[in-house]
């Protein structure tokens, strides 16, 4: 496949790959801080995120949400303060990044394939080859409904279908901790409900879930941490219900 758009991104990518992956059950932040320029876009935010929970990072347009979104996912560097992935420290970046999975306002998916293209692309950089991607593939294109439509380019998905294929792209490694940037913005009803029974899943497999949003209905729904964010700074942090008083979904 080596002279198709496929298999020149493909070979590309491959440089990147990581040789060691490193596991951790805990993610703590302590006294974050995020400047840019002379804007302050975090502030002393502290927060420790744990396996088999879902944390709701809440608040309104600006107010350091996904910014701290991005220090998680290790897209972008605090000016102070620390973060560690359990005995890690986040200058393991590399190793740790193939436990982390995202889904960001962008689907990070590559337009002139099909979507089920970029699911075997992704397969492969996590060292999902052979049967076993094929296997992983499989079971997220039943568990997504993603019908024949994956054979088309994402270009032209709808955006309840990118979602879709977005998310089974973020869940492909099962990965340790899980980051979700607004992912209800234009789901329907059904949709919706399907991303919060992926949350609650991921939580009783043993992931780290993070749900960033601005909605509120939706934190109600799944979250067992609530930390409110307001001007880069946090304004309050609650426990809500605790998973194991919680009713496990069904699969």
């Amino acid at each position: 496949m080596p002279g198709t758009h496929a298999g020149r991104i493909r070979a590309a990518a491959h440089a990147t790959l990581a040789p060691v992956v490193l596991d951790f059950e805990r993610v703590e932040a302590r006294d974050l801080v995020k400047l840019y320029g002379s804007t302050r876009a975090l502030v002393s935010v502290s927060a420790v995120l744990q396996a088999g929970e879902i944390t709701a990072i809440e608040g309104a347009n600006g107010s350091g949400k996904s910014t701290l979104l991005a220090i998680l996912a290790l897209q972008a560097r605090p000016t102070r303060g620390e973060l560690r992935f359990g005995e890690h420290a986040a200058s393991d970046s590399s190793a740790l990044r193939g436990r982390i999975g995202l889904l960001a306002h962008s689907a990070l998916l590559y337009p002139d394939l099909s979507g089920l293209e970029n699911l075997q692309l992704c397969a492969e950089l996590y060292g999902l080859s052979g049967t076993t991607g094929a296997a992983r593939i499989a079971e997220l294109r039943e568990r997504f409904e993603l019908g024949p439509f994956a054979e088309r380019a994402v270009r032209t998905y709808s955006r309840g279908q990118l979602q879709r294929v977005a998310l089974a792209r973020a869940l492909l490694h099962s990965p340790r901790l899980l980051l979700l940037d607004e992912p209800s913005t234009g789901l329907d009803v059904r949709g919706v409900e399907r991303l919060v029974q992926v949350m609650k899943q991921e939580r009783a497999r043993g992931a780290i879930v993070v749900l960033v949003t601005h909605d509120a209905a939706l934190a109600d729904a799944c979250a067992d941490r609530r930390i409110a964010l307001k001007a880069g700074r946090v304004v309050e942090a609650l426990a809500e219900t605790a998973p194991s008083a919680r009713p496990e979904p069904s699969t």
